[in-house]
């Protein structure tokens, strides 16, 4: 068994430094790196330029801690649980943080350009509307596009050349620093398997330059090489791994623990303020570590979160509904 690729939860934030930028598995509140995420604000990591296909509720937390300077997305919220992101809307009417703004599939499509080496992306989406606003170009206005790790334009215009279907828009391919993974399994040299939706995942661990992957379980790679077929992401583009039972909490992993609703309501209802924001940090995050975490929130809460594995969820609790 080769260790090399492994570390600790607290080996992440040595890794991840003041300044980097960052993308991350999932969608929404599913699969999100949660441990590593408090483990930053613990580190009380600063300067964080945060560029995902979109937001959620790790990236509610890190804004809320004063870690991040920049955000490039779409959308952030916790779905039903909290339908808009609180704490970005605050540091931004605050004029503490940049945000730039991108449709969904421009996300996508600036990381899938990335993944392919192309260092940009070609599309129709979004013409037409305030997104491609020069006005809006925020980290133009900043005086922040050097042209190397933040593109010299947020976006350009062309006509097709080959079949004369119009007007088309070039976006920049995201180069992040560092990717974030939250996967189901990873093997023992980074193998990665994933149980449900891929979403952007095998993207953003090609478009980085150093892949991490947190996972429920490291598990020997010959048990991921009999069904090679399932697997998303090669062990070569995965640097570092570990091993973190119920990391995603409160976000849910499929086939695994299902979203801890409670957890983000009480979230979203006490993070409204700063000063809110500080009180719940400090009771769930400061002063803790994983296990203290999963402690504090108690074993039967966690068996209860646990999901049927027929179903890949858990059958226990009602979902959405009056």
């Amino acid at each position: 068994m080769s260790n090399s690729k492994r570390i600790t939860l607290q080996q992440t934030s040595e890794i991840i430094k003041d300044g980097s930028s960052l993308t991350f598995s999932g969608f929404t509140i599913w699969r999100r790196p949660m441990a590593i995420v408090y483990e930053l604000i613990r580190q009380h990591r600063k300067h964080l330029h945060l560029i995902e296909v979109n937001g959620g509720s790790h990236t509610e937390f890190l804004v809320g801690a004063g870690c991040v300077d920049i955000w490039e997305s779409c959308w952030v919220g916790h779905e039903l649980y909290g339908k808009y992101g609180a704490n970005l809307s605050r540091k931004v009417a605050e004029k503490k943080i940049i945000v730039e703004d991108y449709s969904h599939a421009e996300m996508l499509f600036r990381f899938v350009a990335a993944a392919s080496g192309a260092p940009y992306a070609v599309t129709q989406t979004s013409l037409g509307t305030d997104i491609h606003n020069p006005e809006f170009d925020m980290l133009g206005r900043a005086g922040l596009r050097d042209g190397k790790r933040i593109a010299q334009h947020k976006y350009q215009f062309v006509d097709d050349p080959f079949y004369g279907a119009g007007a088309h828009v070039l976006v920049p391919a995201a180069k992040v620093d560092i990717a974030v993974l939250c996967v189901q399994q990873v093997g023992e040299e980074g193998t990665v398997r994933l149980n449900g939706q891929c979403y952007s995942d095998p993207e953003v661990a090609r478009a980085a330059d150093i892949t991490i992957v947190m996972a429920e379980e490291i598990v020997p790679e010959e048990y991921l090489r009999r069904n090679a077929d399932q697997n998303a992401i090669a062990s070569f583009e995965v640097d570092y791994i570990l091993e973190c039972p119920f990391g995603a909490h409160p976000t849910g992993m499929f086939g695994r623990y299902d979203v801890d609703g409670s957890f983000l309501k009480d979230f979203y209802g006490a993070t409204r303020t700063q000063e809110g924001f500080d009180e719940f940090a400090k009771e769930w995050i400061h002063g803790l570590d994983h296990v203290s975490y999963l402690e504090k929130l108690g074993w039967p809460k966690m068996l209860k979160l646990r999901a049927n594995t027929a179903m890949n969820y858990c059958p226990r609790e009602k979902k959405g509904g009056n």
